[in-house]
């Protein structure tokens, strides 16, 4: 009971801040780094960046009915990230010409083996799906 009261609370608050967190990332690899996204990072930026307005919004006015707008983008980001990290794995080839000029499947980050960027971006996409969900259900 006052996990659920706590979540309906800050649930928007936290979802926000891994949107904030994961855009600030994204600008950070490619202005800082200079790690040049692929198709499919954009495509991730895409679906994130409106997050962080959208969220930002929903948070001040404690709107919990902004969820059925964030889900979408949320899942499909989930989606992309998904497929990206497949890729990068080798269980699916880049056809025809590729995927732009920086291949998709060019790997610029790999913390412990395993910790690319499009598996941050789907770990921020999962986490906001499951937060959004469990906000929404919390205001129930």
């Amino acid at each position: 009971m006052m996990f659920k009261k706590w979540l309906r609370d800050n649930g928007m608050h936290i979802s926000w801040l891994v949107a904030l967190v994961a855009t600030l990332g994204s600008l950070y690899f490619s202005e800082i780094l200079h790690f040049a996204p692929c198709k499919l990072c954009w495509y991730q930026r895409i679906l994130m960046y409106p997050l962080v307005v959208i969220l930002g919004i929903a948070a001040v006015r404690r709107d919990y009915k902004l969820t059925i707008y964030v889900l979408p983008l949320t899942i499909w980001g989930a989606c992309i990230s998904i497929y990206h990290v497949l890729l990068q794995m080798g269980v699916f080839k880049e056809t025809g010409t590729g995927c732009g000029p920086i291949a998709c499947d060019t790997d610029y980050l790999n913390w412990l083996g395993f910790i690319t960027i499009p598996m941050l971006a789907g770990t921020a996409f999962i986490l906001l799906t499951v937060l959004q969900y469990l906000t929404y259900r919390a205001t129930k």
